[in-house]
C-alpha cells in the first residue's frame, strides 16, 4: 500500500464501506491544492453539528472534531477532539452518511487548501506526538497560523485549536456564521442533504 492510499484500521473498523458512500483509500490527485501537504475542513450535520478539521500527516488525514469550528479570533480557544484517522481521499468527500452508520448526517466541504509547518526543525508528526504543532493554513475561508495544543493526553484526550496572533488573525471576523457554502460546491448543508436524497 502506497503512502497515498492508507486506509487506517480505526476507520474502516467503524464503517461498512458497502453500505456508506464515504471514501475508501483510493489514490488521490489535489487538483484544488497549490502543493502539499493539504488541510480540509468538513462541516459535518451529524448527532450535533461540528466542524471536521483534517490535516495531511504522513500519508493521512489526522482528524479533530472542532464543535464550534475554527475562529480567526487569537482570544478564542476552541475545543477540539481527536478522532480516528481518515484516507487522503476523504478530504473530496462531500455527501450524505446513511444515518445508521457512523456519524451519520451530512457532510459539507466547508474549506480546504494547503498548509505549511511553521517549525523548521520538527516534523508535523513530531509536534503532534509532543502534543503542540503550529502551523499555517493557506485556505479559501480560513488562513494564517494556527496552533493545535493537547490539554490532557489521558484516556478523555483533548485539543484546543487556537488562532495564532498574525497578519491574518481578525477578531471581527466569524466566518463560520457568515461563510456558510461548500467551497467546493458552493451548496449549503440543506442543498447536499436534499440533493443526495433526491438521487437514491
Amino acid at each position: 500500500m502506497s503512502e497515498d492510499d492508507k486506509v487506517p484500521e480505526d476507520y474502516k473498523d467503524k464503517r461498512d464501506l458497502d453500505k456508506t458512500s464515504e471514501p475508501s483509500g483510493d489514490e488521490v490527485s489535489f487538483d484544488w491544492a497549490d502543493e502539499r501537504p493539504i488541510f480540509v475542513i468538513q462541516k459535518h450535520d451529524a448527532s450535533s453539528l461540528h466542524y471536521d478539521f483534517r490535516i495531511e500527516v504522513d500519508g493521512v488525514l489526522k482528524s479533530w472534531a472542532v464543535p464550534k469550528g475554527p475562529s480567526t479570533d487569537p482570544s478564542d480557544k476552541r475545543l477540539a477532539v481527536p478522532t480516528e484517522d481518515h484516507p487522503l481521499d476523504y478530504a473530496d468527500f462531500e455527501g450524505v452518511i446513511p444515518e445508521d452508520e457512523y456519524g451519520g448526517g451530512t457532510v459539507m466541504i466547508w474549506d480546504r487548501g494547503s498548509y505549511r509547518n511553521l517549525k523548521d526543525d520538527k516534523s508535523v508528526a513530531d509536534q503532534l506526538a509532543d502534543g503542540h504543532a503550529t502551523i499555517w493554513l493557506e485556505g479559501e475561508k480560513i488562513c494564517g497560523g494556527y496552533a493545535l495544543i493537547d490539554t490532557d493526553s489521558g484516556d478523555d484526550e483533548r485539543w484546543l485549536l487556537v488562532k495564532i496572533d498574525d497578519e491574518r488573525a481578525d477578531a471581527r471576523r466569524n466566518p463560520v456564521s457568515t461563510e456558510t457554502e461548500s467551497v467546493d460546491s458552493r451548496r449549503s448543508l440543506k442543498e447536499i442533504g436534499n440533493e443526495e436524497s433526491d438521487d437514491e
